[in-house]
């Protein structure tokens, strides 16, 4: 399926957030896990959580990058 033609700045709005997609979910994931160990007094909560941000955030680039590219898969 081809796209329209977008302009330049809506293009450029798309992948600048594709490039901050996977730091900040990573960060978020660290930063939640940081403070749930505090809260509970443990140590492996943050390791966690920024292994599921930083695997949230690969999926969602790669849904977003093949929505871009048009392939669905089959």
């Amino acid at each position: 399926m081809a796209q329209p033609n977008k302009p330049w700045s809506v293009l450029l709005g798309q992948y600048m957030s594709l490039a901050l997609l996977l730091p900040s979910s990573s960060l978020a994931g660290y930063v939640v896990g940081y403070l749930l160990d505090r809260a509970f007094g443990t140590n492996y909560l943050r390791i966690v959580l920024l292994i599921l941000g930083s695997v949230g955030g690969l999926v969602q680039l790669v849904r977003q990058v093949s929505r871009d590219t048009g392939d669905d898969g089959s």
